[in-house]
């Protein structure tokens, strides 16, 4: 399959481009059903002979270009429907019935707030596709985004974009109304939405309003994974991204939530000298207890670093729990019943990395049997320490 790919340079059309040389490639191989043989990337640097030769030889087009703010309004209708209708006519001159894929908006309903002169020039271009549909029997998908959110220019068309960017680096923005909601679709749910079409799965839907409403005769196709959430929410999560290198606190992100997706678009606008940040050593003579990170409901992850000859913990907990993983060096994990007495020994090495449960209840140690190498143990805990609580008792096992 060779597939086009118009506004190749655009925030979608740059990550559709990525990811479908992934799957050409072999990289992706999670859809073992799409073959691509060639990926043509137009955008507007291209000519107008290459987008012909492009449209004589495509199997499918992903027609992403368009215009969005233009300094004329008239370049909406020159930028969307004028370059939709150049595309067609080359697919056509060609008596190429490639599918055709068109990316629209919801402000194309032309409803309230969105009854505009981008609106209107996005309507007029999904009809365009439908009546080439019909007039050559090719296949059609046309999408209405809602807004969406990726790796984009700031202070652009994505306020999303502008929040990580200036957050991430210390740059004022404004937020006029932090219970303004909108609805947002993230760039990777967008592209696995694309495979489904190449794989003829599309989600078909009809509109009522503003509303999607999925049939599967509906004229249009839909990505049905959206976040609704406040422009207000958006920035309190992006404060406590910003502030976790310091706090450790790593905030609650299950897998398909908002905030893991927003937390993989923040870090795409550091500055590269945030890439890192330092983390506080607690060092004595026995060596040093470094705190990685916090998180929200299951604890926290550490580093231990003991001396040779050297030996620590000797405390027990009553609900607290851990587990010590031994990355490098020789030594042995011992753990005592406090109540019966019973005893249970682990000699580890980083040569065979093991997890191994601290239990409440038994006093444990962790003894560097090296005369010569450092130990080194990840720690987790499935709580964050609390000074005011600690549930820590001191006694040697």
């Amino acid at each position: 399959m060779n597939i086009l790919v118009t506004g190749a340079k655009g925030m979608v059309g740059t990550a559709l481009v990525h990811n479908l040389k992934n799957i050409r490639d072999g990289k992706n191989r999670t859809r073992p059903n799409i073959m691509i043989d060639n990926i043509y990337e137009y955008d507007i640097e291209n000519t107008a002979e290459q987008l012909d030769a492009y449209c004589a030889d495509c199997d499918f087009v992903f027609n992403l270009a368009g215009v969005n703010r233009p300094t004329d309004p008239a370049d909406f209708q020159k930028g969307n429907f004028g370059f939709a209708s150049q595309l067609l006519d080359n697919l056509k001159k060609h008596n190429n019935k490639a599918a055709v894929m068109i990316s629209s908006s919801i402000q194309a309903t032309c409803i309230g707030r969105y009854d505009s002169d981008y609106g209107r020039s996005k309507k007029d271009g999904e009809e365009l596709v439908f009546q080439y549909g019909e007039e050559t029997g090719a296949e059609v998908a046309v999408y209405r985004f809602p807004n969406l959110m990726g790796h984009s220019r700031p202070k652009y068309n994505s306020a999303v974009s502008t929040f990580c960017w200036a957050v991430a680096n210390d740059e004022e923005f404004t937020v006029n109304d932090r219970n303004a909601m909108v609805e947002l679709l993230y760039i990777d749910d967008l592209v696995e939405g694309m495979y489904d079409l190449l794989e003829g799965r599309e989600i078909h839907c009809e509109y009522d309003g503003l509303e999607p409403v999925i049939r599967d005769d509906g004229r249009y196709c839909i990505v049905p994974v959206t976040h609704r959430v406040t422009l207000g929410e958006i920035v309190d999560l992006l404060q406590e991204f910003k502030a976790q290198p310091a706090s450790l606190l790593m905030p609650k992100m299950p897998e398909g939530s908002f905030a893991k997706k927003l937390f993989s678009l923040y870090l795409s606008y550091l500055p590269k000298e945030s890439f890192k940040y330092a983390l506080k050593m607690n060092c004595d003579n026995r060596g040093s207890f470094t705190e990685l990170v916090h998180t929200a409901d299951c604890g926290q992850v550490s580093i231990n670093i003991s001396k040779p000859g050297i030996t620590k913990g000797q405390h027990w907990h009553n609900s607290k729990w851990e587990q010590f993983i031994v990355v490098h060096g020789h030594g042995l994990i011992q753990e005592r019943n406090i109540t019966t007495g019973e005893m249970v020994e682990f000699e580890v090495s980083g040569d065979k990395i093991e997890a191994i449960y601290m239990i409440p209840g038994w006093t444990h140690n962790i003894i560097n049997l090296s005369d010569t190498e450092d130990l080194v143990t990840v720690m987790t805990c499935n709580e964050i320490f609390d000074p005011s609580h600690p549930d820590t008792f001191g006694e040697p096992v």
